[in-house]
């Protein structure tokens, strides 16, 4: 038996570097990079890098051997390797100016197919609608994008043609489920068959190019190439789920790139947001209202006892009187108001949105329609006012959507102060620092306190008056208690009930010494078995509780006692982990000993000023009344 050579067996065969792979191909860098982002082959990361580079010490990208063994079956490899072809023969032609056999050449150029790929990749729908957030969000980011070097004006046009079609499908199927405002951009939850899909919608920004190579469009335009291939099929699919018609028919005058258009950029965008207040078309008659609900109630009331279905229940509850939020609501846009996630929204809920005429083009009804519920605004006031709507700020919108019900609107008014926009996608119950709104929300016995600690600025000064009549009739009652005290005191020494004083009593009194002796032993014994009824009544009654002082330098020795053990304890091979994990832990423990710092700054700032407006309106009020006293004297 032939002994195996170092480095012909085991971690050192599972891995081959990018230089081996590009050989093994016979392929360019840029059409390897290529391949494997459409094949989701990815560099690996060797648990033993020296074994895995049969002894180098420098650092390679490194492959699984069965990826790049796998990549050599694919017909991908011969598509790149006809472009390299193409490429010679058509420069060739060029150099000599055979254009007749160039024009031949560039009618017959090869074309990549990556419906294979799709297929591959997920080989089920649920499989691709679990791979769906990185897809939307790159989508709809290009789809932003102007027609730049490396990104042709087809690739964003595209991307906005499919990203308008699967916001449709969300607000035909009414899957909606939680949205957010970040810096980032709108962050929108859909729960699509049973799967939830999160993407992020980008502030709208006019485009700045940027003069350095920042970013690498190109890498990001192959993402793209496969992922508008993946969103076709999945928004196909689900079209035809809902009795769609696909493609969607649009009004001829929207998504139609003209001159005019592509010149302005705010008509390009308001075209997109002009598309999605259309209805698409059915395929049959049912109306949406009409739609079967995703769980049938009936099946699980006949298992109603466990807490399992009850919840599905309550869910499945929650979940029906959430698609129907905005239903018989009409909602206008002021012109200042960002569009595109207001009307997602809207419409997703059953709502109905329109917008200025003159301004943007798609607009269904105008500001004077008397039927407007609510107009969105976002300014300290409005020169003309409607008393039958309700004139609100655009976090109202996003608000009823994350607490699944419609709140009240005198804290969105105009010019107020609005309440933090808490995010959904958190969990109630981390253990990191939570705002008392969010837990006021969970539990809503500390609604009340909330508002109460609010007032308590309004009960400060009413208190403090308070507090010298409590002083002055503490002193009072400390008067007449040592007096009574020294009342008794001179009872007991000096005199009893009819005035006689004790030392008489005794001298008067000695003949019956013998009688008095045996009375008061019998009295002796009788105070005793009092006394132990009095102890045992004393433990059996309900007393206050004492306040226990916990010492706090004690407690935190304790706990630095008990980390230094636990250190100890620790393997030497597991202390680098050990120590990673204690200094997570501290790091969480800063950030959320920041969060309050900042909160109780806040707080006291908030406080500061409602008591400097107050003293101010005071002081208003009293030179208000003062000068009317002034009037009426003379």
């Amino acid at each position: 038996m032939r002994r195996p050579k170092k480095y012909e067996a085991g971690e050192a065969t599972q891995y081959i570097s990018r230089r081996a792979a590009l050989r093994k191909l016979q392929l360019s860098l840029n059409d390897f990079r290529r391949l494997c982002i459409l094949k989701g082959v990815y560099p690996r990361e060797p648990k033993h890098r020296r074994r895995a580079q049969k002894g180098s010490s420098e650092i390679k990208i490194l492959y699984h051997t069965k990826d790049i063994r796998f990549l050599l079956h694919e017909p991908i490899v011969w598509t790149l390797r006809d472009y390299k072809i193409f490429a010679k023969k058509s420069g060739r032609d060029r150099a000599i100016k055979d254009f007749r056999n160039l024009k031949r050449r560039l009618a017959l150029f090869p074309e990549i197919k990556l419906d294979h790929i799709v297929k591959e990749r997920y080989p089920t729908f649920i499989d691709a609608l679990k791979d769906l957030d990185d897809c939307l969000t790159l989508l709809f980011l290009f789809s932003t994008f102007p027609s730049l070097h490396l990104i042709p004006r087809e690739q964003s046009n595209l991307c906005r043609r499919l990203t308008i079609e699967f916001l449709h499908y969300v607000i035909a199927s009414k899957s909606l489920r939680k949205v957010f405002i970040s810096i980032k951009g709108y962050y929108f939850q859909a729960e699509i068959k049973g799967q939830k899909v999160t993407w992020i919608v980008p502030h709208y920004y006019p485009f700045k190019p940027q003069s350095r190579q920042e970013v690498d469009f190109k890498v990001m335009s192959i993402f793209v190439e496969f992922y508008t291939i993946m969103l076709g099929f999945t928004n196909f699919r689900l079209y035809h789920g809902l009795n769609l018609a696909y493609p969607p028919q649009f009004p001829s005058t929207m998504l139609q790139d003209n001159a005019d258009t592509l010149k302005d950029e705010t008509s390009f965008v308001s075209e997109r947001i002009c598309a999605l207040n259309f209805d698409l078309l059915r395929t049959d008659k049912v109306q949406e209202d009409e739609e079967e609900p995703d769980i049938d109630m009936e099946l699980l009331e006949q298992d109603g006892d466990s807490k399992r279905i009850i919840k599905m229940k309550q869910e499945a509850q929650e979940v029906a009187r959430l698609r129907t939020l905005f239903k018989g609501l009409k909602f206008f846009i002021n012109r200042e108001v960002p569009r595109e996630p207001l009307v997602i929204i809207i419409r997703s809920f059953g709502g109905k949105v329109s917008w200025d005429s003159s301004v943007f083009s798609g607009s269904t009804y105008d500001e004077s329609d008397e039927s407007i519920t609510h107009q969105i605004v976002d300014r300290p006031s409005l020169s003309t006012q409607y008393i039958s709507r309700d004139y609100i700020q655009p976090q109202w919108v996003f608000d009823c959507v994350n607490q699944r019900q419609l709140l009240p609107t005198n804290k969105y008014f105009l010019g107020e102060q609005l309440p933090p926009h808490l995010s959904p996608f958190v969990d109630a119950k981390r253990d990191t620092y939570i705002p008392p709104e969010e837990k006021a929300l969970h539990d809503p016995s500390l609604i009340e306190t909330h508002a109460q600690s609010e007032d308590e600025s309004d009960e400060e000064e009413t208190v403090a008056n308070e507090e010298d009549d409590t002083v002055e009739q503490e002193l009072l009652d400390a008067q007449l208690q040592r007096a009574y005290q020294q009342e008794t005191a001179e009872y007991k020494k000096y005199g009893g009930p009819d005035g006689v004083n004790e030392d008489e009593e005794d001298s008067d009194g000695e003949d019956f010494n013998d009688e008095d002796q045996e009375s008061s032993d019998e009295e002796e014994e009788l105070d005793e078995q009092t006394k132990r009824l009095q102890e045992e009544r004393k433990k059996m009654s309900v007393q206050s509780g004492k306040v226990h002082k916990v010492n706090k330098r004690q407690l935190h020795k304790a706990e630095v006692d008990e980390h230094r053990l636990q250190a100890r304890m620790v393997k030497p091979r597991h202390r680098n982990l050990f120590r990673k994990l204690i200094r997570e832990k501290q790091t969480k423990e800063k950030e959320e000993w920041l969060l309050r710092k900042k909160r109780r700054n806040i707080d006291s700032d908030t406080k500061e000023a409602k008591k400097l407006a107050k003293r101010e309106a005071r002081k208003a009020a009293a030179a208000a009344a003062a000068a009317a006293s002034q009037l009426g004297g003379k």
